[in-house]
C-alpha cells in the first residue's frame, strides 16, 4: 500500500514540561482543533484523553507517557495535512524515565512552561534530555492569564537557567484576566480567538497602540535573528532590504533544526488561545524525519561495523522498541519507531540484540488506552504491535536480510528497594507460583524486578527508580520495610553537589548528606534537604523524620519508626 502522507509532511514531536505546567491540557487542545477529538476533556474533571489510567485521572497528573496521532492543516488552512505523531511526557520527576526514552524516538519538541513559575527543576532535567539526543524544540509559555504570569520572564529563565537562545515569536496581549490574544511578530498583527467557538475561528487585527512600540523592538530582534542564518541574509539586512516572511520563516527553521536557537509562543490552553498558533509553529519550524541526521547503529557482523539508516522506504527495515505496555484485552504492547523501510502485519522480523526472530501479529496505531488496527507502517511512523514475545525496551528489530543494532537507550539505576506481598493469605499460594510474570506484565513499564531470592516464600523485592512509582503501581499489595541504595540521588543546589550514602542500624535508616565544599548550613539549605527526603515519610506513614546535626558539620537524616 503506497505511503498516504509524505513522509516530508511527518512531524514526529513529545509535549513535555514541569508537573502542572498545563502539558497535558495543551495537548487535549490539541486533539480538539486537530479534529481527533470533538470535546475538550479537562484534566481537573478527570475526562483527558491522554490522561486515560484511573489513577492518572483521581491525581490529575500525567503518570505515563501517551501516544496519539492528528492532522493539521494550519489555522488558516494554509498547509497541506500534515501528520503530527505526539507522544504526551509526564511532569513528575519520579516518571522522567518514560521522558527519557519517548526523547529518544522523537525529531522534536514542544516544552511547555507556566507564565508563574517560568523555568522549573524537571524543566531543566527534560532540556537537558532533548540535549542529550539532540531535539530540537520550541517553547510554549502557558497559563498567561493567570495572576502572576509574566512572558517575558520566563524568556529570560530560558537563557539565564537554561542557557537557551530564546527568540520570541509571539507577544501575549494583557496578561492575567486582561489576556485577549497574541501579536504575531512575523506578521505584525494581533490574533485574536473566538470564545464561542472555543478557540477554533480567529481574527487578525491591528496591533494595540500601547504595544506598538514593544512589539516593534522585538520584531526587529525577530528579524535579526533570522538574518544570522546564512552571510547572504545578514548582508540583505544591514543592507536596509526588508526580508520576506518566507526567508524569515525559511531562515528561523533552518536555526531551529540547527538547535540554535529556541522559538517561543504562548497562551492559554485553558482558556483555548495560543495552542492554535504553537500547532502551525509545529509545522512551520520542527523537523520531518528527513530533516534530522540518519540513524546510527553498528551491523551484527561481529565486527561492529559502523552503519546508518536514512528515513526513506527504500531502505532496509529498521526500528527501536521504546517502550513495553500491558493492555487487558490483548495483552503485551510493544511501542516502535520506524527508522527506516517498511513492514506489514504478519511479517517476521529479526531482534538482533536476541538474536531471535519475532513475528509482528497486528500492527496497532494508539491513540492513548484506544487502538486502530493498521496493515503496515513506514519510515517515521509510531505504532505498536502486538505479538512480540522477547523483545525489551531498547532493541532494536530490523530485516532478517539486513541486520543492524541501533544505539540503544540508557537508563537511571533502581535507587530503591521496597518489600511486597499480598493482601490476603487466600493470595499467597497463587503469588508465589506467579510473582515475577505477574509484575512483568503487569507494571512493566514501571520498574525493574529485582530477581532475588528471600527467605520468606511470600515476601518479594522489587527495585524501583524512584518512590512514586510504588504508590502508583503498589496499590493492592502492602509495603514492608524500605532499604534505600547507596546511589539513593544527587542533588545540585548552586556549586555544592550533595552526595548521599547510608548507614544500617537495626531500627532505622540512616542518610548521610555531605557536600564537596561545605560553605554553611542555613535554613534554606535544611529545608531543601527535608523537602528533598520527604519521600522517605511517604513510605511509611508511621515513620518521623529527624534533622540533627554531628560533629562534622553534616546534616543527618534519621527515619526511624514511631513506637
Amino acid at each position: 500500500m503506497a505511503r498516504q502522507t509524505p513522509i516530508s509532511r511527518y512531524r514526529n514531536i513529545g509535549i513535555s514540561a514541569h508537573i502542572d505546567a498545563g502539558k497535558t491540557t495543551t495537548s487535549e487542545r490539541i486533539l480538539f482543533y486537530t479534529g481527533v477529538n470533538h470535546k475538550i476533556g479537562e484534566t481537573h474533571e478527570g475526562s483527558a484523553t491522554m490522561d486515560w489510567m484511573e489513577q492518572e485521572q483521581e491525581r490529575g497528573i500525567t503518570i505515563t507517557s501517551a501516544a496519539t496521532t492528528a492532522f493539521w492543516s494550519g489555522m488558516a488552512k494554509q498547509f497541506e495535512p500534515h501528520r503530527i505523531n505526539i507522544i504526551d511526557t509526564p511532569g513528575h520527576v519520579d516518571f522522567t524515565i518514560e521522558v527519557e526514552r519517548s526523547m529518544r524516538v522523537l525529531d522534536g519538541a514542544v516544552m511547555v512552561y507556566c507564565a508563574v513559575g517560568g523555568v522549573q527543576p524537571q524543566s531543566e532535567t527534560v532540556w537537558r534530555q532533548a540535549n542529550k539526543y539532540k531535539v530540537p524544540r520550541i517553547a510554549f509559555v502557558n497559563k498567561m492569564d493567570r495572576m502572576g504570569a509574566n512572558f517575558l520572564r520566563v524568556v529570560d529563565q530560558l537563557k539565564t537557567r537554561l542557557a537557551a537562545n530564546p527568540v520570541p515569536l509571539q507577544l501575549p496581549v494583557g496578561a492575567e484576566e486582561g489576556f485577549t490574544g497574541v501579536v504575531d511578530l512575523i506578521k505584525m498583527k494581533a490574533i485574536k480567538w473566538s470564545d464561542e467557538d472555543q478557540g477554533v475561528t480567529f481574527e487578525y487585527e491591528d496591533i494595540p497602540a500601547n504595544m506598538q512600540e514593544q512589539a516593534e523592538e522585538w520584531h526587529n530582534f525577530l528579524v535579526e535573528s533570522a538574518a544570522e542564518a546564512s552571510e547572504e541574509l545578514m548582508e540583505k539586512y544591514l543592507g536596509g532590504d526588508e526580508l520576506s516572511e518566507e526567508e524569515i520563516k525559511a531562515a528561523l527553521r533552518q536555526r531551529v533544526l540547527a538547535s540554535e536557537i529556541i522559538l517561543v509562543t504562548c497562551g492559554s490552553a485553558f482558556k483555548n488561545k495560543g495552542v492554535q498558533a504553537m500547532l502551525d509553529a509545529v509545522i512551520e519550524y520542527l523537523p520531518s524525519p528527513t530533516d534530522v541526521p540518519a540513524i546510527n547503529g553498528i551491523l551484527d557482523d561481529g565486527k561492529d561495523t559502523p552503519a546508518e539508516r536514512h528515513a526513506s522506504d527504500d531502505e532496509p527495515f529498521s526500528s527501536l522498541a521504546f517502550k513495553i505496555a500491558t493492555d487487558p484485552f490483548v495483552g503485551n504492547l510493544t511501542f516502535f519507531r520506524v527508522y527506516s523501510g517498511f513492514v506489514n502485519s504478519g511479517d517476521t522480523v529479526l531482534n538482533p540484540v536476541k538474536a531471535k526472530k519475532e513475528r509482528f501479529g497486528r500492527i496497532v496505531q494508539m491513540h492513548a488506552n484506544k487502538r486502530e488496527e493498521i496493515k503496515e507502517v513506514r519510515a517515521g511512523d509510531i505504532a505498536a504491535a502486538i505479538g512480540l514475545k522477547d523483545v525489551t525496551t531498547g532493541d532494536t528489530l530490523c530485516a532478517v536480510d539486513a541486520p543492524i543494532i541501533l544505539e540503544r537507550m540508557e537508563f537511571p539505576e533502581p535507587v530503591i528497594s521496597v518489600a511486597i506481598e499480598p493482601k490476603t493469605k487466600a493470595d499467597q499460594e497463587k503469588w508465589v507460583l506467579h510473582w515475577a510474570v505477574w509484575l512483568r506484565k503487569t507494571h512493566h513499564s514501571a520498574y525493574q524486578v529485582m530477581k532475588k531470592q528471600v527467605k520468606l516464600s511470600s515476601l518479594v523485592w522489587v527495585n524501583c527508580t524512584w518512590t512514586f512509582w510504588l504508590t502508583v503501581c503498589v496499590v493492592n499489595l502492602k509495603l514492608k520495610r524500605t532499604l534505600v541504595n547507596h546511589k539513593l540521588l544527587t542533588v545540585k543546589l548552586s556549586l555544592r553537589k550533595l552526595l548521599i550514602s547510608k548507614v544500617n542500624t537495626r531500627n532505622s535508616l540512616v542518610v548521610v548528606v555531605s557536600t564537596v565544599t561545605w560553605l554553611s548550613i542555613c535554613t534554606h539549605l535544611t529545608k531543601m534537604i527535608k523537602t528533598a527526603f520527604q519521600w522517605i515519610t511517604n513510605l511509611s506513614t508511621k515513620s518521623k523524620v529527624v534533622l540533627s546535626l554531628v560533629n562534622t558539620s553534616l546534616p543527618l537524616i534519621k527515619v526511624s519508626k514511631s513506637s
